[in-house]
């Protein structure tokens, strides 16, 4: 098992600027406590998830960072032009001296496809052309690549400079849908999972995989996180969080700003919860509670999911909440999990 840290620079009343840099924080922190991944998410026309770029919130993490791997989760590829993108994550590559991960996703807000000129019906179809455009162009090494296919056309294309990784490792992103599976599973891509697929679902998922593919998935499982001294601490210092990440997602899918935050006042953000982004997924889902409970949580995905890689996505609504999660759970959870593994290989 593998550990990530999933950064959407969410910004609960504070300066966009104030918001980007404690993530950026917090990112240098995970590389020095030794987290095998860092993935960045991309958000477009949303004033609380202010990830609009993340190629260049990669090339300065980056160069904060010696050990940790990092991707977006995911490039929106709809959006892209596939040569451009090409380019820059071959030079993220050389940048990270080869620690660079590849992400795909679609997009699903309305402002992105009204503002991008694509329609809905595209999204998919464009984000399986541009990964494989991408993929041929940073993989291909001795000859120039062309391609030819609804959306995407070029002809004789040879980007510089190569990326460092012979491979660069490749996820796509799914709520589970059997069409994404199965282009991922055809081109041996690995998946990445949402903060409110249930294990029962992932299961199905990486079934469905393995009888197109003969083999499992990768996976980068999100997951909501929150340790604390006991269940009910944890349980109440996680709502406000989740409840405001489900207004704001909604608020932004549907062209309008998100609310103010307050964390006492709650009760009304709990009963909006709608299907898509429904805050009680990712309540349920997510490894919150006190280390007994985190700890349980992280076995039983260790036990029903192979080659997983949790990817925290810590509850705070500050810099300094943050830390003290990810540290928390550095001195009471990770170890332990680490041992119960290595127990289970020696017997």
């Amino acid at each position: 098992m593998k550990w990530g840290l999933f950064c959407l620079f969410e910004r609960f009343n504070t300066h966009a600027k104030d918001a980007i840099e404690n993530q950026l924080k917090l990112i240098e922190l995970a590389d020095a406590m030794r987290f095998d991944e860092v993935w960045v998410g991309e958000h477009h026309f949303n004033d609380f998830s202010i990830c609009p770029t993340p190629t260049l919130l990669l090339a300065h993490a980056l160069s904060k960072t010696k050990n940790v791997r990092l991707g977006c989760a995911g490039f929106l590829a709809p959006f892209y032009d596939a040569i451009r993108l090409a380019e820059e994550v071959a030079v993220l590559d050389i940048l990270s001296h080869g620690r660079m991960n590849l992400g795909f996703a679609k997009g699903a807000f309305a402002p992105d496809s009204k503002h991008f000129n694509v329609t809905v019906e595209q999204l998919r179809p464009m984000m399986f052309e541009c990964a494989d455009a991408i993929t041929q162009l940073l993989h291909t090494k001795d000859r120039p690549v062309s391609f030819e296919g609804q959306f995407i056309h070029f002809s004789e294309v040879d980007i510089e400079p190569k990326a460092l990784q012979e491979k660069i490792p490749t996820y796509i992103a799914t709520f589970s849908s059997d069409e994404t599976i199965d282009f991922a599973a055809q081109r041996g891509f690995g998946l990445m999972l949402s903060q409110g697929v249930s294990l029962e679902e992932c299961e199905r998922v990486s079934d469905r995989y393995e009888s197109v593919a003969g083999f499992k998935p990768q996976i980068i499982l999100l997951r909501t996180f929150y340790v604390a001294q006991s269940n009910e601490i944890a349980y109440a210092k996680a709502r406000p969080a989740i409840d405001h990440f489900a207004k704001s997602m909604r608020a932004a899918s549907s062209f309008n700003k998100s609310p103010h935050f307050d964390k006492h006042k709650y009760k009304k953000l709990i009963a909006e919860r709608d299907h898509f982004f429904d805050g009680q997924k990712f309540f349920e889902c997510g490894i919150i509670g006190d280390a007994k409970a985190c700890i349980e949580k992280i076995m039983e995905i260790e036990t029903r999911l192979s080659n997983v890689s949790i990817t925290l996505k810590p509850l705070g609504v500050d810099l300094f909440e943050n830390i003290a999660l990810l540290r928390l759970f550095n001195e009471t959870v990770r170890p332990y999990c680490k041992t119960t593994k290595e127990l289970k290989c020696k017997k």
